[in-house]
């Protein structure tokens, strides 16, 4: 399985996260021009129908290191075990996803390989010289820079939405079992003694195909509500920008953009959102983005397809109104 290029997806309770088949598209791209396999790889327990889920988005091939050890994220082993893995089938490549773990567990990888890492890259292509050229937002998202890593393997973390994933089909690949790899009792620093779940409000941001986003323009927690009507009228999922959350409008889980949650919708509706770049960097990948907003120099309107110059107390009681009416 040498030739390949990593891809290294992150499960929760058994699932892939859905980065790690997004991350599959760049790779098969890649990975064909330069005559290479795209492997997914899954460390954790129960990874059956992670790893056929692996093939069917597109997957070559796809290596297991399945044990209940690793049923929780921990940083000593999961690093040990991908460096392992690396060492023996010798890959060009390997991607993260750019989740919290994926962003703690791939400086330590690249640290133990000595390779260099992009960081939470949103596009990637084959330069002139067949290398990987990385694009990574730097100074707070405001400049895109084009990075290339000169290592091999040549590392990086990819952003959730950044890509789209292929659609599933059935099929059937190589999985290989590597039940042997372990990591080196002087890998391991800290033993995780107990896990506590948080209880929280839970929000699946990143899989939504509609999501209706307020900002600080909506004005106060009653007026908020008409964003979470329109996307319960859409069955949508309700977004917003850190003010509404500092002022107590909603719960952080609703967060999007650089210290929130990135996404890629269908379609994106802001409410009342003046388009910073922090909230922008988090939603720009969107299929079709509408943007309401009473100040029309608004930044929100450079990167919408529809924007709507109005009072957003106004606008979305009548685009509820009509979409009833259309429904009727």
């Amino acid at each position: 399985m040498e030739n390949c290029i990593f891809v290294v997806m992150e499960t929760a309770d058994g699932a892939v996260k859905n980065v790690g088949f997004e991350m599959l598209t760049p790779a098969k791209e890649i990975a064909a021009a330069k005559n290479l396999k795209t492997v997914a790889v899954l460390i954790g327990s129960g990874l059956d129908d992670a790893a056929k889920a692996a093939g069917n988005y597109g997957a070559d091939a796809v290596i297991t290191v399945d044990d209940n050890a690793y049923k929780a994220y921990a940083s000593d082993e999961y690093a040990a075990v991908l460096a392992a893995l690396a060492e023996k089938y010798q890959p060009e490549a390997i991607f993260i996803g750019a989740t919290p773990n994926g962003k703690d567990l791939a400086p330590r990888v690249a640290a133990k390989l000595g390779a260099g890492c992009a960081s939470d890259v949103t596009a990637m292509k084959l330069n002139n010289e067949g290398k990987i050229a990385f694009t990574c937002p730097v100074f707070g998202g405001t400049i895109l820079a084009e990075n290339v890593v000169e290592s091999c393997p040549v590392m990086a973390t990819v952003r959730g939405g950044a890509f789209k994933k292929a659609e599933p089909e059935e099929r059937s690949v190589e999985v290989v079992c590597e039940a042997e790899i372990s990591p080196e009792a002087e890998d391991i620093k800290t033993k995780i003694v107990d896990a506590v779940k948080e209880i929280s409000e839970a929000v699946n941001l990143e899989d939504a195909d509609v999501i209706v986003a307020g900002g600080r323009g909506m004005g106060s927690a009653e007026n908020f509500a008409l964003v979470k009507e329109l996307a319960d009228l859409l069955g949508g999922v309700v977004g917003a920008t850190r003010a509404p959350i500092e002022s107590g409008w909603i719960s952080r889980a609703h967060q999007i953009g650089q210290s929130g949650k990135i996404v890629a919708p269908k379609l994106y509706i802001a409410c009342g959102i003046s388009g910073a770049t922090q909230h922008v960097t988090g939603m720009v990948g969107s299929d079709y983005i509408v943007a309401i907003n009473k100040d029309e120099d608004a930044p929100i309107f450079d990167v919408a397809n529809v924007g709507i110059v109005g009072n957003v107390m106004q606008v979305i009681p009548e685009m509820i109104e009509e979409i009833k009416k259309m429904r009727a």
